[in-house]
């Protein structure tokens, strides 16, 4: 029996841009996406995120809104991946590429690359939101 697999994503507003996290590993390696990943049995997406933010930049994050869930079938080529994806708020720590981020950066909404799995229609939906906290 084949099984999904859940994953959270972050939309990270700071110092005037996203956090976005380079790849280190495959799939999209060297590709730039939001900092993610699967949810442990037992874990709520939100304790999830919150660990995995930590894990890949370094800050520590509170879940804000939640953006979507994202549940197309080739979102990932290793498999069904279905990703709940939030707005998060940084509350500290210090932004620096740890576990399976090769690096982490800061970007403009307005100059961003071409990212990983279906991040840029993440980022897209979530904008109506993000105007106002990154301007604030």
């Amino acid at each position: 029996m084949k099984c999904i697999t859940l994953t959270v994503d972050a939309i990270i507003p700071y110092k005037g841009g996203i956090v976005l996290i380079k790849r280190k590993n495959e799939p999209f390696k060297d590709h730039y996406a939001l900092p993610g990943g699967i949810v442990e049995y037992g874990e709520t997406v939100e304790n999830a995120l919150i660990r995995e933010v930590k894990e890949e930049t370094g800050l520590d994050v509170k879940p804000y809104r939640l953006i979507g869930v994202y549940s197309d079938p080739n979102r990932d080529p290793r498999g069904h991946f279905v990703s709940v994806c939030f707005i998060a708020i940084p509350k500290g720590g210090e932004l620096k590429a740890s576990s399976d981020a090769k690096d982490v950066g800061v970007f403009k909404l307005d100059s961003l690359p071409k990212l990983a799995f279906d991040h840029n229609k993440m980022i897209e939906d979530a904008k109506p939101y993000l105007v106002e906290l990154i301007e604030s």
